[in-house]
């Protein structure tokens, strides 16, 4: 039986600034983007989220919900410090770390010696200091596997510890309603409604066909998180598959020519990104394009370890061709093929860099 912890901070990026400023506290606050540049939220506090206000939502509709909001401005280097403080605080009880974000992580603590093995107790130190030594909040769930320690540190939030014993499992799964299942957004669970699915109870009573062939191959796992199972092991390395940039213009790009001028200093800002990674070699690249009235498409071919303008632009021209429409965003990026990191050393400085990729 393993022993996971899943740890979520609670409102990061807000968080950290509440900490440095405090007289945010208490005042409906959001990182993101200036609205006049078109900016979008990157999070908010639980204030702000009281206006309905989210992550991704362009900052112009967070400010109509809310004329108070405070808008701060995003700190990358200074929520990667934190987010790597963190990492050296989950260190001290296990080499066994899959990141998810800066911000979000799982703790395989099964062969952990300290509090004679405790998981609920690793869980509360890690929280304690957190709290004393970064002045932020994080909340963590405690299971006996990944899909369920997940759940749990949502179940609390925010600055809460949820624990699901063994012996837990089944009655805790059985009143789950469907929502809390991650990969279940709304339109799943609207899905489910019609075939009166509202709860892990009430998928137990359909057979893994019958999930698979209303969903897919997610029913698979749907017929598993119904029981509490959960098979997937916590990953000591981050296997990404694709590296981009890209830009939301203040004023819409009105032809292809406009268009293709953009390209070289999206370019070149993916070269940059891509110095920081290497040994990965890229399968293929890609172009991404958003219309004024938000339709998007990508566009992707294989190439092999070369990054030419010629054929961005030749791909942008064909995503043009699908769009025929201003555009807001311009995108670019590249898919790899990749080599994994063996060892504890390779892996802790792997975890480093991609914390200091914007791109994340």
């Amino acid at each position: 039986m393993r022993k996971i912890i899943h740890c979520d901070c609670d409102c990061f990026y807000a968080s950290v600034e509440t900490r440095d400023n405090p007289s945010l506290r208490g005042r409906p606050l959001a990182v993101g983007g200036d609205a006049a540049r078109r900016g979008v939220i990157a999070t908010c506090n639980y204030e702000a989220r009281a206006f309905g206000i989210h992550s991704a939502m362009a900052t112009a509709t967070a400010l109509r919900r809310c004329p108070d909001l405070v808008i701060v401005a995003p700190n990358m280097d200074k929520y990667r410090d934190v987010a790597l403080h963190i990492r050296e605080i989950f260190l001290q009880y296990s080499e066994f770390i899959e990141p998810l974000s800066l911000d979000e992580a799982y703790l395989d603590v099964s062969a952990s010696s300290a509090f004679q093995g405790s998981a609920t107790r690793i869980a509360q130190a890690i929280r304690q200091q957190v709290s004393a030594e970064l002045g932020i909040t994080i909340s963590a769930g405690v299971a006996p596997n990944k899909f369920l320690a997940k759940v749990a540190s949502d179940w609390n939030k925010p600055d809460g510890l949820t624990v699901i014993t063994p012996a837990q499992v089944d009655d805790f799964v059985l009143s789950l309603p469907v929502s809390k299942i991650h990969g279940v957004g709304k339109v799943m669970a609207q899905r489910m409604a019609a075939l009166d699915i509202y709860t892990c109870a009430d998928l137990r009573e359909r057979s893994m066909d019958e999930l698979q062939r209303h969903f897919g191959k997610f029913g698979a796992q749907l017929y598993d998180y119904a029981r509490g199972i959960d098979q997937r092991e916590v990953k000591t390395h981050r296997q990404r598959k694709s590296l981009s940039v890209e830009n939301t213009y203040a004023e819409d790009i009105a032809g292809v020519d406009g268009a293709v001028e953009a390209l070289p200093a999206l370019l070149d800002e993916l070269k940059r990104r891509l110095k920081k990674h290497n040994g990965e070699t890229f399968t293929g690249v890609f172009v991404k394009l958003k219309a004024a009235d938000f339709r998007q498409t990508t566009i992707e071919r294989r190439c092999d370890g070369f990054l030419e303008l010629d054929l961005f632009e030749t791909l942008l021209k064909e995503a043009w061709s699908r769009m025929e429409s201003s555009l807001r965003l311009i995108g670019v990026g590249v898919r790899f093929g990749r080599k994994q990191s063996d060892t504890v050393a390779e892996r802790r400085a792997e975890y480093q860099l991609d914390l200091f990729d914007p791109g994340i």
